[in-house]
């Protein structure tokens, strides 16, 4: 962190960086309690309690300079974008092509890349999942006897889409199974890039139900090789550990603002221009077109071929800005933080008789997951609320993998820059405690 800790909590524009941080030790009490001062929302009590809030891998709070931002939007630059003469229009356009050249530095993009806003990650799915087939058979990506390969780890919103693509297009989805500790392994995948016709690939960096983080980087450039297009889904590494682009072998890269200290409502959509170039659009209308008569329409290039309609501008600039934050307090140190809140939770969890952690060598996480025997999670949340404290329970959206492991819902526990060594021990707390309760 820098020697003016202090600085964080001033105007839009100014934020931490991260010179003092040392990865032995974590940041200091002084410097996590600066920072935990920039995230209004944590000075909330629940139950008269302080909030620990523990439900990041589902929404992350938003700092002051991230509302200050969208607000200064709203207050001097709100106007519709690309179709206007008039300076509010103008400063407007500007703001969210700048909102973009901004997330395509934080990823890390290339020259051979383009961003593409959406509203979440499960939109960006949904228009690469789409898009692979939307231009009808004849000029679509996914053909009939075609192998889509969907991993077993995936959030319902990296499945469902490619189960309708298969569908309608006539490939076949096949799943990347996991082994019965949840890992994913790279032979397994080899195996089914072997056979049949493999067209996509689409993977988790981390899975928001277990926290296991496959060797997706491998996987990629594996699937790649055997001529399958990537997809990478992000959303629970944005905020920390987020891979750059260029190093990756991925066509479409997926994330939310709203994991990354961003608005809700705003996501991207990033890639190799020449596979975004293959999707047909998910939404037909307007700023999308060239031109258009009663009959026919041609498409505008990208990025605008892929965001018909009016964007969230405000969120696009809040977005932005929740990652100029998250560089400027450094992404090492976040990972190198929340690596260790997690390490404290599966072990103090661990201990707990009657509680299982799941995928409790995920050390590159966020989150743990865990379950209590013969305890129903939403019992054990309850029982943490009225502590204060925020964790999410039941099957995370990735029913399939649960029960896959032979598991129904499970608690979530997810943490952020803000979190403490202090909140993890009442979380252990709390668990051991509503065990004793209830069993």
């Amino acid at each position: 962190m820098s020697s003016t800790m202090n600085s964080i909590a001033a105007p839009h524009g100014q934020t931490p960086g991260n010179s003092h941080f040392d990865p032995e030790k974590g940041w200091t009490a002084a410097q996590l309690q600066a920072l935990r001062a920039q995230f209004p929302i944590l000075a909330e009590t629940i139950h008269g309690h302080p909030l620990a809030y523990l439900d990041n891998a589902a929404s992350s709070p938003m700092p002051l300079s991230v509302l200050q931002a969208m607000q200064e939007f709203e207050q001097h630059q709100r106007a519709n974008i690309h179709r206007g003469v008039h300076s509010l229009s103008q400063r407007a356009t500007d703001a969210f092509e700048q909102a973009r050249a901004t997330l395509k530095n934080y990823l890390g993009a290339g020259p051979e890349h383009e961003l593409v806003f959406t509203s979440g990650t499960t939109e960006a799915l949904n228009q690469v999942a789409y898009g692979l087939w939307g231009a009808g058979p004849e000029q679509a990506w996914l053909r009939p006897g075609d192998d889509i390969i969907v991993s077993g780890l995936e959030h319902h919103a990296n499945l469902v889409p490619w189960q309708h693509a298969a569908r309608i297009s006539g490939a076949r989805l096949r799943i990347l199974q996991p082994d019965a500790q949840g890992q994913l392994h790279l032979d397994d995948l080899a195996a089914l890039l072997a056979t049949g016709r493999p067209r996509v690939l689409a993977l988790t960096a981390c899975a928001n139900a277990t926290g296991e983080c496959p060797p997706y980087a491998a996987m990629l450039s594996l699937a790649r090789q055997a001529g399958a297009l990537t997809v990478l889904d992000a959303a629970q590494v944005a905020a920390h550990g987020l891979p750059r682009l260029q190093a990756l072998e991925c066509d479409f890269l997926a994330l939310s603002g709203h994991k990354m200290h961003g608005p809700m409502g705003i996501g991207l959509l990033a890639g190799r221009r020449q596979a975004l170039e293959q999707l047909y659009p998910l939404r037909l209308g307007g700023d999308m077109v060239e031109h258009v008569s009663y009959q026919q329409a041609r498409y505008a290039g990208l990025p605008a071929r892929l965001e018909g309609g009016t964007p969230n501008v405000a969120a696009a600039v809040g977005l932005a800005q929740a990652a100029r934050f998250i560089e400027a307090t450094g992404h090492a140190a976040i990972d190198a933080h929340v690596r260790a809140l997690r390490a404290q939770a599966v072990q103090g969890l661990s201990a707990i008789a009657g509680v299982r952690v799941l995928s409790p060598q995920a050390s590159a996480a966020a989150l743990v997951s865990f379950c209590c025997e013969g305890v129903h999670p939403h019992d054990i949340g309850t029982l943490l609320d009225e502590r204060g404290i925020a964790v999410r329970t039941g099957h995370h959206c990735a029913q399939p993998l649960l029960e896959h492991l032979g598991l129904g819902p499970t608690t979530r526990a997810s943490f952020a820059l803000y979190n403490s060594a202090e909140e993890v021990e009442r979380l252990c707390a709390a668990v051991a405690h509503a065990v004793k309760v209830f069993q």
